[in-house]
């Protein structure tokens, strides 16, 4: 017999992806036993292809790496700190990617499904969760995604009485190296920046003089473009997403401002001639025997993209392990509808995770589900966790989330967004750096560069004695 009364001390954690899977790692870690509910391959989604955990659908790079002057790379370092999966996974099946971690995307998901598979407090229930959990599920943490099913959805909707924000998001094509014609092409990274397992010569870059971008951007705005059903028509994109082809529609010049700028790149092929555009290929598994094309996510029909991406030096031959694609995603206004610990205000036994949070890239969604995981591991054991901090990258991101806007929904607007991690969501510093170590006045960029450094220490710095001062006496308890 079923009891009627709300269990606690175990987590379900519906979904699979990284938030999921890391939330569910952080909750075992922490002495609670997890039952993680992933309905692939029962029911596969629009974008995914296997049945592996944490599969990574759209790009295999996690961003800059840099800790010191980038906040994503300091989201990094924060992660690492608290024990993440997602971070470990990622380390270990790096690939080259100038400044930049990029992942083997089928060994960083085997990797992080094994782990999960292989803990003891830890039981992967592969069915789907159709509709609202269990009553006598106390302790939930929903991390489906931009791609929840849609019984699931409609429950959640039913449940706040709001609809859920949606927007598009696209998929980039991957090419066969062996394909690609290094005769015209050639390996180097932006700069020639080295990053986490890199060289300095990362990338593949496919020249275009202005007569070939001119063309390549027309064909573009002509090529056959995936049909929109009813529903989706009115969908706005994500800007940190954009279709190649919406990009190239704001103007003739935005692509080659955007992903084919042609700065701190030099053809070796013809080093006196500069050129007027460049493609950027980033190596996306292991063997180094696949690239994606950077920023070429895309609308256009299979048909078009195989035409149209041809006519870019260096790919006239190019074969295609995957194609680009679009899928539509949603997410929840955050702020007025969960509370301080991601738990949904109408029903507080649900908590949320992920991109559906409002929270956009594969790091960011990860600590949401990281942080999830630990406020629903204190549940378990009765205590109660405080924040991150908000000076931490992790814990300005939980700001934006769950009230970083709330003064413009009380105003009766709905501006909530998806967001990247970025020093704006930073508190300001006490006072911002004016000298160098050896005393002389910081100037034009270099202020913003130790401001950037500043807001880096601090963050870490108080995410280590939130950690002291609260995890490790929650884990003596």
């Amino acid at each position: 017999m079923i009891s009627s009364t709300p269990q606690t001390d175990t987590v379900h954690v519906i979904g699979g992806g990284l938030a999921g899977s890391e939330a569910a790692w952080q909750v075992a870690n922490a002495g609670v036993r997890v039952v993680l509910h992933e309905m692939r391959p029962l029911r596969m989604t629009e974008a995914h292809r296997t049945e592996g955990l944490a599969e990574l659908v759209c790009s295999n790079s996690f961003r800059s790496d840099d800790a010191a002057n980038n906040a994503v790379g300091l989201l990094h370092a924060e992660m690492r700190r608290l024990g993440s999966l997602i971070m470990r996974s990622a380390d270990a099946n790096q690939v080259p990617a100038g400044g930049a971690l990029a992942v083997d995307r089928d060994g960083f998901s085997a990797a992080v499904t094994k782990a999960l598979h292989d803990h003891p407090r830890i039981e992967i229930d592969r069915s789907e969760i159709a509709g609202l959990p269990p009553a006598e599920w106390g302790n939930v943490i929903v991390a489906t995604g931009p791609l929840t099913s849609a019984p699931l959805a409609e429950a959640i909707r039913g449940l706040t009485d709001e609809n859920a924000l949606a927007f598009f998001d696209a998929i980039a094509p991957i090419v066969h190296k062996d394909s690609i014609d290094m005769s015209v092409a050639w390996f180097q990274s932006r700069y020639d920046k080295v990053g986490p397992g890199g060289t300095g010569a990362d990338y593949i870059n496919c020249p275009m003089m202005k007569e070939q971008y001119d063309a390549f951007v027309a064909a573009l705005l002509a090529g056959d473009k995936v049909d929109f059903k009813e529903w989706e028509t009115n969908t706005p994109y994500f800007d940190g997403c954009l279709p190649v082809e919406v990009m190239a529609e704001r103007g003739p010049e935005t692509l080659r401002h955007g992903p084919m700028k042609p700065v701190g790149l030099t053809n070796p092929h013809n080093p006196t001639v500069k050129p007027y555009a460049i493609v950027q290929l980033r190596q996306d598994n292991k063997l180094g025997t696949l690239y994606n094309m950077v920023g070429f996510q895309t609308k256009l029909n299979y048909g078009a993209q195989q035409r149209v991406f041809r006519t870019i030096p260096g790919l006239e031959s190019a074969e295609f392990a995957r194609l680009g694609g679009l899928h539509r995603n949603t997410f929840l206004n955050s702020p007025k509808l969960l509370d301080g610990q991601l738990r949904l205000r109408a029903q507080p036994r649900l908590r949320f995770a992920g991109q559906m949070t409002g929270c956009e890239g594969y790091v960011e969604s990860a600590s949401v589900g990281l942080i999830a995981g630990l406020y629903a591991a204190a549940n378990a054991r009765t205590q109660s966790l405080e924040p991150p901090p908000v000076t931490t990258a992790l814990g300005s991101l939980l700001g934006h989330i769950t009230g970083g806007h709330i003064e413009m929904i009380e105003a009766g607007t709905r501006s909530f967004q998806p967001m990247n991690i970025n020093f704006g969501l930073f508190p300001p510093l006490a006072s911002a750096p004016t000298k160098k170590a050896d005393g002389t006045r910081l100037r034009g960029n270099e202020k913003s560069v130790a401001k950037k450094q500043a807001l880096s220490a601090r963050a870490l710095s108080d995410l280590d004695r939130w950690i002291a001062d609260h995890l490790r006496v929650a884990a003596a308890a």
